[in-house]
């Protein structure tokens, strides 16, 4: 016998540990500004639900799109070492901003940068657990991105995770998460692109990826990130794999966060049955 939807959200309500992924689009305003507004929100839903005794991790995306603005950079660089400038610029503009608005609510914060190769050598995968686990276990949130300084993607010596989608599910697989909430610029996953098509419909619930669901997918998101709807049901299929659960969301106001841990029916809700 299925679970209705109703319990499948009951579950999310009883979360204890949750990773939250927060898209570039969610922190930058379209004209390529930081979204002061957004990340002082986040600030305060995350120390929240720290204060309630949740777990929290946040996966977060902008360092590109920060240097970007930081620089006063009109378009993104085409070459690899241009972008891994800008990374490097941008993750140091976003964490002092991160940290200034956490310190306002009296929450501490450690940056986590890491690459696929060090998630996949079995010793410094159990390193990147243990910190994890001991930063939860001190109350303090980690910020996990990608390293993009250093991350390459070539013949054997193959170090990104591709975006912070896939980065977002491989952290909350490795941290056991309850539920990752995935925080973007669309309401959830529809059966066409809502902003082409006004008839799209948006699904509730998702149990199963199959290849119709990957086909209805489009390609990369906004100019200053990465990840697209096919990313996201990439990220949601490796959670379910191994029974977990993921919600895809808008994340212009990060207060969702909280209405999603309440049960309410909001965003997608990617679960098996």
């Amino acid at each position: 016998m299925s679970i209705t939807i109703n319990e499948h959200r009951q579950k999310i309500t009883q979360a204890k540990r949750i990773v939250i992924k927060i898209g570039t689009s969610s922190l930058l305003y379209p004209n390529g500004k930081i979204n002061l507004e957004a990340i002082d929100e986040l600030a305060f839903v995350l120390t929240d639900l720290e204060n309630q005794g949740k777990e929290v991790l946040l996966v977060s995306s902008g360092a590109i799109g920060a240097g970007l603005h930081k620089l006063q950079l009109p378009t993104r660089p085409t070459s690899i070492p241009e972008q891994q400038a800008v990374a490097a610029v941008g993750q140091a503009e976003l964490m002092n901003i991160y940290n200034q608005r956490f310190v306002t609510y009296g929450q501490n914060i450690a940056q986590v940068l890491l690459t696929r190769d060090v998630i996949e050598y079995p010793e410094s995968r159990q390193n990147v657990v243990n910190t994890l686990e001991q930063l939860l276990k001190m109350h303090i949130i980690p910020i996990v991105n990608e390293n993009d300084t250093v991350a390459v993607d070539e013949l054997d010596h193959e170090t990104k995770f591709g975006d912070n989608d896939q980065l977002s599910a491989i952290v909350a697989l490795l941290v056991k998460a309850d539920v990752l909430i995935m925080l973007s610029d669309i309401d959830g996953f529809y059966d066409a692109n809502p902003n082409k098509n006004p008839h799209a419909t948006l699904f509730r619930e998702v149990h199963e990826i199959n290849p119709q669901l990957m086909e209805v997918a489009g390609g990369s998101g906004s100019r200053f990130g990465t990840g697209g709807m096919r990313s996201k049901l990439e990220a949601a299929q490796r959670l379910m794999k191994k029974h977990q659960s993921m919600v895809l969301a808008r994340g212009k106001h990060p207060r969702i966060i909280k209405k999603i841990l309440t049960g309410e029916a909001i965003g997608t809700l990617f679960t098996e049955k």
